[in-house]
């Protein structure tokens, strides 16, 4: 005996899916609206932190780009400020410039960085040890200038409905957990970035201030462009999927979600394709 229907009876068709809608406002979400906020970006004029400055602009709001030198032009919702991230002056110039032309401080994206290769003992003997102390200074010491900086003047932003006052976001580099030989110094300034983002998070949420930290993998870079196509091709190649080299628009992209989204707080997010670095 069969306990199945019979052959008269139709298939049962599947009930058509209801899409997923929300019945309460997005604000809700906790969702920090780019239009009409501005944003500081440590090494904004090319690569990373250059793809950031147009995100932010083409979102509707303002920047403040500290560099060493100029970067594209992006009109009347764009700063130029010079400035060295190691230099106290020279970055609270910037935020003062940010807050006196656009009126407030609310995002600090740090993106300036130094790089440089060489082994702790080579063929003439050890590695200098200021260009061990110089890498520590400009991409740890300077990040964490401009976040104490930053803080400091996003703390006395009016607070969201959420309480949200600023975001800040770091660049650290997936060689602070997959170092290659030679990389030491440079490992370490990054390995410090992954470090503290979670104790200044949590500091800093008394004030409504998010801290985040993006790690990169193989990016094309400035530092990437004077290397010989054949070597690009081959180092992109290297990336799981996609077999290539990551673009500073999907940097922007991902700061975009941390920007938006707060429940981003106090972590690091590997940007890599699922690449893992070998030892060199």
């Amino acid at each position: 005996m069969s306990c199945g229907p019979s052959k008269d009876t139709p298939a049962r068709k599947p009930a058509p899916r209801t899409p997923l809608t929300f019945d309460f406002p997005l604000t809700l979400l906790g969702i920090m609206e780019i239009a009409g906020r501005t944003a500081l970006i440590t090494g904004g004029a090319s690569g990373l932190g250059a793809a950031c400055a147009q995100m932010i602009v083409a979102a509707g709001g303002r920047v403040v780009v500290a560099d060493l030198k100029p970067g594209p032009e992006l009109g009347d919702a764009a700063l130029y400020a010079q400035a060295d991230v190691t230099d106290t002056v020279q970055i609270q110039t910037a935020i003062s410039s940010a807050i006196e032309r656009f009126g407030g401080l609310h995002i600090l994206i740090n993106c300036a960085g130094i790089g440089d290769a060489a082994r702790v003992v080579g063929k003439d003997g050890p590695m200098a040890l200021d260009r061990f102390t110089r890498l520590i200074g400009v991409n740890l010491v300077g990040t964490f200038n401009a976040i104490r900086l930053a803080a400091a003047a996003m703390s006395g932003n009016d607070a969201s409905g959420e309480g949200e006052r600023g975001v800040i976001i770091n660049t650290a580099s997936i060689a602070a957990f997959d170092g290659q030989i030679g990389q030491a110094a440079y490992s370490a300034s990054k390995g410090g970035i992954v470090g503290m983002t979670l104790p200044i998070a949590r500091e800093l949420a008394r004030h409504g201030i998010r801290v985040m930290t993006i790690a990169p993998g193989l990016f094309d870079t400035p530092l990437m462009a004077g290397l010989p196509e054949p070597a690009r091709l081959s180092l992109g190649q290297s990336v799981p999927f996609p077999p290539r080299l990551g673009q500073p628009a999907e940097y922007a992209q991902l700061a975009r979600q941390i920007i938006e989204n707060s429940m981003l707080n106090g972590s690091v997010i590997r940007l890599d394709g699922a690449l893992r670095m070998a030892p060199k």
